[in-house]
């Protein structure tokens, strides 16, 4: 009798960087998980590529979820494998690869970003920093369409999460990937976000471009915002000088994802 999404109407927008936003309790996670197919909706539909998931059968749904990486909480490494290995491990588990192309699929993967040298130590030896990279790494090893980062700055202190505020930027750029972003940090929402999605009472309140969001007449937006105690628009003016762009992807999308 709980529900926790309710009528959630979302576009994701392609190639670009979305951010989900939300107070605990909200339903980032649980529409993370519907995204995935990890969990069913009780009515609805979820499209992906044009192809509704829902009741979609399992065999199905695991081609579907190939073209999603994953960056989890904390980045989630394997202490027991060296980075070569946590980053080889997707290959090896849903792939008919030889050793040989592994080997330079994921060499490739660690030199663009930034990890040549890396590859025989163990997340213990390797700084924070680093194991976010590698658990990009890791997500895009699949070459997948969309990259989903679940609470990327979460347990880091102001600058390393800037550090992961610019490999998501970096990550989009390179890699020419959709990003989905779930977080609760406002400096990086407004850091890294093409359009931000607000869920307020299990719905989408808003979803808009930053400097639309920071402008919304809507109580809960601004609520929202004041709240987060975070200046957003000098995030965004400082994000501007240094991109030298003023980030407003308003009109520009043509072929959205949808649920």
């Amino acid at each position: 009798s709980n529900h926790v999404l309710k009528g959630i109407n979302l576009k994701i927008y392609r190639g670009k960087t979305n951010v989900i936003i939300g107070g605990s309790g909200a339903g980032k996670t649980v529409l993370m998980r519907q995204i995935i197919g990890l969990e069913t909706p009780d009515k609805g539909e979820i499209y992906i590529d044009g192809e509704n998931i829902v009741g979609m059968d399992e065999y199905k749904l695991a081609i579907v979820r190939r073209k999603f990486g994953m960056v989890f909480q904390l980045s989630a490494l394997f202490d027991s494998m060296t980075v070569f290995d946590n980053v080889a491990f997707p290959l090896r588990e849903h792939t008919k690869l030889s050793k040989k192309e592994i080997y330079h699929r994921v060499m490739e993967k660690l030199r663009a970003l930034n990890l040549e040298g890396a590859e025989d130590k163990y997340p213990a030896d390797i700084s924070g920093g680093m194991k976010k990279r590698v658990g990009v790494a890791r997500a895009l090893i699949l070459e997948p369409q969309i990259l989903i980062y679940d609470e990327p700055t979460t347990g880091l202190d102001p600058i390393a999460a800037r550090n992961v505020d610019d490999l998501i930027i970096e990550t989009a750029g390179k890699f020419n990937v959709t990003s989905i972003v779930i977080s609760h940090d406002m400096t990086t929402t407004f850091n890294v976000g093409d359009f931000i999605s607000l869920i307020h009472n299990g719905e989408i309140r808003i979803t808009a471009p930053p400097q639309n969001l920071i402008q919304s007449t809507d109580p809960e937006v601004q609520r929202f915002l004041g709240l987060s105690g975070v200046n957003a628009q000098k995030v965004l003016e400082q994000r501007a000088r240094k991109t030298h762009t003023d980030y407003d992807f308003s009109h520009n999308n043509k072929h959205p994802y949808d649920f």
